[in-house]
């Protein structure tokens, strides 16, 4: 148990992960907090009306002109002969599950360009925490679906857990306020990254838990469901810790006007 993040790891598989848990308590769980107020699910399963736009040919090439005039890297879209297009489209996973890679697999490199002692293969299906905030850049083709994007995550980071588990949703910013709306499966990312242009404003993606109702909690066994026990007191804990630590804040700069 790290005393800093809260981090809680089984002991035998202590020795594969690596944390990095600079920087003082509480400042990421403040920023998500934050993040977590603002944020609101749309529950919209419709696109708004330009995301509904038909393009043809000549107006895809000349949006494809467009992009390309507007971004500051050299993640350029391109023009098939074809008449398709490929380009890259920029993930955020925002998993507050951990994930599962297969047995005798070694854990992920999730941070490039961060050196250490190379891990020892697991020997049985191991499970872990993405950092917050791990971004994944795809190139993908205008016809890529969502649920391929998914698929395509899930094979980069050897990730095992059923893709139905998840969800590919669009996110975008407005008037101070954040929306969400889950992709449908047959949605094509990067055409919405074409018709919204580059700003990660107007529309980024985000790999996040897929809701899907009520869970039959009489499939699961008795020690599952305690250690299910165990996991929802520990969220609640970690709630009502983060609640606290904001309160305290505005607190604190009331105090500071006055």
């Amino acid at each position: 148990l790290s005393p800093d993040c809260s981090f809680t790891c089984h002991y035998r598989c202590r020795a594969l992960v690596r944390l990095d848990c600079s920087g003082p308590p509480g400042t990421d769980d403040e920023d998500d907090g934050n993040e977590q107020a603002l944020e609101k699910d749309t529950n919209v399963d419709e696109p708004c009306e330009w995301e509904k736009t038909e393009l043809d040919q000549a107006q895809v090439e000349q949006r494809i002109k467009e992009y390309n005039s507007q971004i500051n890297s050299n993640l350029f879209m391109s023009l098939n002969k074809d008449g398709s297009y490929t380009g890259f489209i920029k993930v955020q996973l925002k998993l507050v599950r951990p994930v599962s890679v297969p047995a005798t697999k070694r854990v992920p490199s999730l941070q490039a360009g961060r050196s250490g002692p190379r891990t020892q293969g697991v020997k049985r299906r191991t499970s872990f925490y993405l950092p917050k905030g791990t971004v994944k850049h795809l190139h993908i083709l205008s016809h890529t679906r969502a649920s391929e994007v998914i698929d395509a995550l899930l094979r980069k980071f050897t990730v095992v857990d059923n893709p139905r588990k998840f969800a590919l949703f669009e996110r975008s910013e407005k008037d101070e306020q954040v929306y969400l709306r889950k992709l449908a499966d047959e949605e094509q990312p990067l055409r919405l990254r074409l018709l919204a242009g580059p700003s990660e404003k107007v529309l980024s993606f985000v790999l996040k838990e897929n809701e899907t109702g009520e869970v039959n909690w009489d499939a699961f066994t008795l020690p599952e469901l305690h250690n299910f026990l165990r996991i929802l007191q520990r969220e609640e804990e970690e709630h009502v810790r983060r609640l606290r630590h904001r309160y305290a804040h505005c607190r604190q700069k009331m105090q500071e006007a006055l």
